[in-house]
Formats: C-alpha cells, structure tokens, sequence
C-alpha cells in the first residue's frame, strides 16, 4: 500500500480524499494556488505544495507543475479528484512515464472514454443503446447550424472532452445553434484545453440516470446501483439521490449489466460512472462515461457502505476487488444538496466573497438516519471567482426515501451561511416541492417549475401565522432584554405589553401574548392560538422553537421593528409594532427605489469577455449586448427591450463588481 499520495485537486473533494487517507494511514500532500494558499485543504492536508497563480490554467491544470509537486514531495501515487487533470490522458501518461501511480482508470480508458464521440462508438459496439446524434467533430458555427438542423431541433451541443455541465449549450433554432456552439467551444477551451465539439438530439423530458461502475486491474467488476440526477440547472447537478424513484430492479440490472460491459470493453479499472438518460417508458440511452470519480458520489456510499475512495486507492495499488455483485445491495435512502456559492434571487449568478458565518449541520451516523456535509470552506474563508461555485455537498440519509427528504429539510433550515448569495433557499424549496416529493421529476423540472427564476417561497397561511407567532414571542423575550439593558424602572415584563402587530409576506397578524416560564401563548384577533416554546435568545442567528408541538427552524436577523427571517424557502421581513406604532406607520410615505431601467448592471462578479454593440447601436429586445465570464462559465447579458446605446462604460478583459454599470441607454 501507498505511503502517501498527492491530491491533484482542491475544494471539498481534496478533503474528501485527505480524510479517507487518513483513515488507511495514508499520509497525503495538498497542492494550491495563490487564490488557495489559505484553503481547508491544505490545512488538512500533511505536506502543501504551492503551484503557481490562482487561475486554474495558470495552476490546476497545468501537468508540470503538478509533475513538480510529486517530485518534491515524494509522492507515490496521485488522486486526481474530479475535473481539472482527473480525466486527462496527458497527465495519465506523465505519470506512468515517471513511474507514479494514478488513482484512477488506464489511459487507454480515458482516452477512449473521455472522448465523448468516441466513447458512443464503443459504446454502441458494445451493445449499449446511444442517443442519436453526429459523431464526427464540428469545424464551425456553419456547420454546427447545418448538422443541427439534419439531426433536427432541439439539440444539445456538447464539448468532447466536457464535464460537469461546462461546455453545454440546448439549441432549438439556427440562431441558438450558432451562438451556442461559440459559447461551448470557449467554455470547453478555458476548462479543458480542449474546444472540440459534437452534437446530438436532445430528448425532451428526460431523467438523468447514472450508473456507478468499480473494476479492478484483474478483470473482476460491480456496479453499485444507480443515482438519480435529474434536478438540474443548465445542465449542472444540484439534488442528486440515491437509488432513484424511478427504476425497477429489471432495469437496474440491465442498466448495470451494460455499463459494467462498457466498462469491460475498455479495460477499465477504478471508479466510474456511465450517464444514461431514462424516458417515462424507462427506455435508456448512453450518455457518457466519466472516468473518474463523481461529485454525487456519497449518496452511493450512504446506501452501500462502500467508501468508493478507499476502493480506488486499493485498485490502483493492485489489489482485486473484495466485492462481488452479491455483496452489494441497496439499504435505505440517500439525498445529496449541493450548496452554491450563487444568488437564486438574481438568476443563480455566482456569488463571491468572504464567509462571514459557516456553521453547517452536526454530522450524525446513527442507526436511522444520517447526515453528512462534504466540504472545502470555512468561517472566514474566501469564495474565490476563479473556481466554480460549490461550497458544500449536504447528504442525509433515512430508511426511507420520505425520511431522507425530511432530514434533508431539517439540515438546510439549520445551515447557517451569510456574507455570499447562495442557493440554500432554492434547495429547500424543492425538498417542499410536490413533483419531487412524488419523484415525478425530469431533468426538465426547475425550467418548467421555475420558469421565471426564483423568488422564494410564499408561505401559505397557516405557516405564515406559525412565523408570526414564533417572532412576535421572539420578540417580546428582545423587548424585555432591551428594557433591562436600558435601565428603565419597575417590572420589566409588565412594561413590555401583551399586544403586538406582525407584518410579514403582505399579511398584518394582530395577537396577545400570555407569557410563562416554559414558553408563550399566542392568541390572534380571530381567536386562534398557537403555543410557542424555545430557549432562543436575542442575538441567535439561528432560532429551534416549537409551536402547537411541530418544529421550527428559523434563521434570524435582527432589522428596525423586528426580524429577517428565512425559514422553508421564504425569505421574510418581518415588521414587529406595538398598535400604536402600527397605526403611526401607516401613515408614513413609502420610498422609491432609484429608476436603473436605462441602465445594463453587472450582474455578478466577473471579467468583460466580449462586447457586441457599439455606443449608437439601436439594440432589440433579446439581442446578444456583451458576455461575461464568471467561475468558469459565460454568461450573455441581452437587452431587454428596444433602445439605444448612448454609452460603453467597459471593455472585454475589465473586471467587474455587481452593479457595476456596463452600459447605458437613451
């Protein structure tokens, strides 16, 4: 066994790795880049190795300066993580060529499945059904349009080497066939090194299947049931789960019967995953093979028990697998949330900056339930716009798939994350979703669910009165501290009144409070009443109360006259006033917010790749107005609607912050 090995990566999945290293006695070296010098990986990690500049073509991906690291460090063997070098051939071979051993599949098998074109062709030789499509490369726009066309729309226009949503574009016309083929070709250059292009039908409301594949160096092999990945958001995982509600065990076998050939026919040995895409009759069709390991890969862990990272490391040091099909089965349910560093309330766009509040969920193993938090950041630390935007993988697990989810609920409501957008809200809308708590979901589900982008959650009235009831009581216990601290005369909870009026989701709730020692009853003006119990205290980020004897989480933030809060989704201000304050209230003036309708704000951090107009240009609504890049992926910024431009504020190469103005219109 090896005595230490180098992780080729960062982030969450280089702890990952580190941890289960550990566990085998395995010493481990991190590496990083400026932009990472004070990462939770390289503190993690026994040995650090710096690489050289933050971008990651700059650092990550270039293979001598990882050659460099091994070197210096000593390194006997490496683990690639997923993305960066994990499934390039070049650094398979550099590797071989110096006598290091790679923690993850034979070249041969990288090049021959990494190569999205070709790996259909083997696939196809190898009895496994492929998605129709044009296997030969694409030169340029022209052509994409035209083969687009004979394949017929919708289409999906695919980086040959991509990966992890990067490089991917639906097309349903010409001209979102050409500008997308442009868009794909320069993600897959910047992430890959690698602007090859291939198109293929896109098959509308899909699932997204995927089987997970172990094989050894001694023709032995398993598959380890599938995952369910279906909730996804241009085309990047966000819930993964584990098995899916969809499949029945005859397609489960002939699902992993096949990928294991797949796997078989390209002497394949280590981790992997074969992609399908399953339609409502559960026909399924090849995708891909990712030849490395999967970010979704702890869902499969929690219903097997197989620590998918440890079985690598013991293949790539020679040893047969001590697993046999029989061996493997399916015990209960697995969730996985992956927690961006995005802002769903602007459209999901990245989200940098410093964490000013971590505190996620206590990691539990027990007997009937289980929650797991996969991560790379701590409190303090930098979301860097020069990777992509995973903070964390939240997984639980339950007996049930029911039991899952709402252990999931519970673990997001308790994730604390401030100072970045990020996507908790959105996560813990969709555990509330009727579709995916049926397990009636396509990979079509947050387009059609969330046409218009999300908003949060709007609460119905019975949990609207269960917040208003759990803040006012809230914030009679900050009334009576408040009094205290000011040094005001006589009793303090006398002083403080009984009557209050909570404001919140455009609904005023007018109550009596009636307080004892073990909690609070609260009683609204229609004669209805709710029991509130918590120790919560004021200036707690993070309130846990009962009310009519159910759980409520509440994340807390203190605002003039009351609180923010977020709770399920819902993103709340709620406005706390004594009567007379209420009715002083409503007679004051509301402000209007500053007119930015002739304006094109930045809407996230990132750098000018391209501007498409010219100060004077008549633009229409939807036109192409510039395109910036952040944490790896570019975005278009269109017009809204029809207007000249009167003024260019910036250039490509500029960096920019949000809000900043790009340009401005008559």
């Amino acid at each position: 066994m090896f005595k230490k090995i180098l992780i080729a990566n960062r982030g969450e999945i280089a702890c990952r790795v580190i941890k289960t290293a550990r566990k085998m006695g395995i010493a481990t070296v991190a590496v990083y880049s400026d932009a990472d010098a004070g990462a939770l990986h390289v503190r993690m990690a026994d040995e650090a190795v710096h690489i050289g500049p933050s971008p990651a073509n700059q650092s990550y991906i270039v293979i001598d300066r990882i050659m460099d690291a091994i070197y210096a460090s000593g390194a006997e063997a490496v683990h690639p993580g997923y993305g960066f070098l994990s499934e390039n051939p070049k650094f398979a071979a550099a590797l071989d060529k110096a006598g290091i051993a790679f923690i993850g599949p034979p070249k041969r098998a990288i090049e021959a499945m990494g190569d999205k074109i070709t790996s259909k062709k083997i696939a196809q030789e190898a009895g496994v059904s492929t998605v129709p499509g044009y296997m030969g490369l694409i030169a340029d726009a022209d052509e994409a349009v035209k083969i687009a066309g004979q394949v017929g729309y919708p289409v999906m226009i695919k980086a040959s080497a991509g990966g992890g949503g990067k490089g991917m574009r639906i097309a349903w016309t010409d001209h979102e066939a050409r500008e997308g083929f442009q868009s794909s070709k320069n993600e897959a250059a910047n992430s890959f090194g690698d602007d090859r292009i291939f198109i293929e039908k896109f098959v509308t409301q899909p699932r997204h299947i995927e089987i997970q594949v172990l094989c050894d160096s001694h023709g032995n092999g398993v598959y380890l049931n599938e995952r369910e990945c279906s909730i996804q958001r241009r085309n990047q995982k966000v819930i993964e789960e584990a098995p899916s509600p969809f499949l029945d065990d005859e397609t489960r076998r002939a699902m992993g019967e096949q990928s294991l050939a797949l796997a078989h026919a390209v002497g394949y040995a280590s981790a992997g995953t074969v992609e399908f895409i399953v339609d409502g009759d559960r026909n399924f069709y090849f995708l891909e093979m990712n030849t490395r390991l999967q970010v979704e890969h702890p869902v499969t862990e929690l219903i097997t028990g197989i620590d998918l990272v440890e079985q690598m490391i013991r293949i790539a040091a020679g040893e047969p697998l001590a697993i046999t099909q029989a061996d493997v089965g399916i015990n209960g349910w697995a969730i996985e949330s992956r927690l961006y560093a995005e802002d769903p309330y602007r459209g999901f766009l990245p989200s940098i900056g410093r964490l000013t509040r971590y505190r996620p969920p206590e990691e539990v193993t027990e007997t009937t339930r289980a929650v797991r938090n996969d991560t790379g950041v701590f409190e303090g630390g930098e979301i860097s716009m020069f990777y992509d935007p995973m903070i964390a993988k939240l997984c639980t697990w339950a007996p049930t798939r029911s039991e899952a989810i709402e252990e999931m609920r519970t673990a997001l409501e308790a994730f604390e994350v401030e100072g970045i957008g990020h996507n908790i809200p959105f996560l813990a809308a969709v555990m509330d979703h009727p579709k995916f708590v049926s397990g009636d979901m396509t990979t079509a589900f947050i387009a059609e669910e969330y046409p218009e982008g999300f908003d949060g959650v709007t609460l119905d009235r019975y949990d609207l009165r269960r917040v208003a009831a759990a803040t006012t009581a809230m914030n009679r216990v900050a009334e009576i501290r408040r009094t205290r601290i000011s040094g005001r005369m006589g009793n303090h909870e006398r002083r403080v009144g009984n009557h209050w009026v909570a404001q919140l989701q455009g609904e005023m709730f007018a109550v009596r409070i009636d307080a004892d020692p073990e909690g609070s009853t609260v009683t609204f003006d229609d004669g209805a009443v709710m029991r509130v119990e918590s120790d919560w205290t004021p200036g707690q980020p993070l309130a846990r109360l009962s009310v009519n004897g159910d759980p409520l989480i509440l994340k807390v933030g203190k605002h003039t006259h009351g609180f923010r809060v977020r709770s399920r989704g819902a993103d709340l201000s709620v406005t706390i006033r004594t009567p007379r304050q209420q009715e002083l209230a409503a007679r004051m003036p509301e402000k209007t917010p500053a007119d930015t309708s002739k304006l094109l704000l930045c809407p996230m951090p990132g750098l000018i790749v391209k501007v498409d107009v010219e100060e004077g240009d008549e633009v229409h609504e939807g036109q192409a107005l510039c395109t910036v890049e952040a944490m790896k992926m570019e975005n278009i910024l269109r017009a809204e609607k029809k207007g000249v431009v009167a003024r260019i504020n910036a250039a490509p190469g500029d960096s920019l912050k949000v809000d900043d103005v790009i340009m401005e219109f008559e």
